[in-house]
């Protein structure tokens, strides 16, 4: 196990999670570790969970954000 807890958030471009990385990263506190995993929308679709001893079938994928 490398970790008790994963947090998740979404980027819409890898500047934009830099600006997060950096922002966190700055707020470790000094006997503290954080890594930082980024992947892609597709790595991340990916994702096989399973439930017991069974795979459960993936979400549907939500609509694509639209900006007029």
């Amino acid at each position: 196990m490398m970790q008790y807890s994963v947090y998740i958030r979404h980027c819409a471009s890898i500047e934009n999670a830099r600006v997060h990385v950096a922002r966190m990263g700055s707020r470790v506190p000094s006997a503290g570790e954080v890594r930082f995993l980024r992947v892609t929308d597709k790595q991340f679709g990916r994702i096989e969970t399973y439930v017991g001893k069974t795979r459960e079938a993936p979400p549907n994928s939500p609509a694509q954000l639209e900006f007029f």
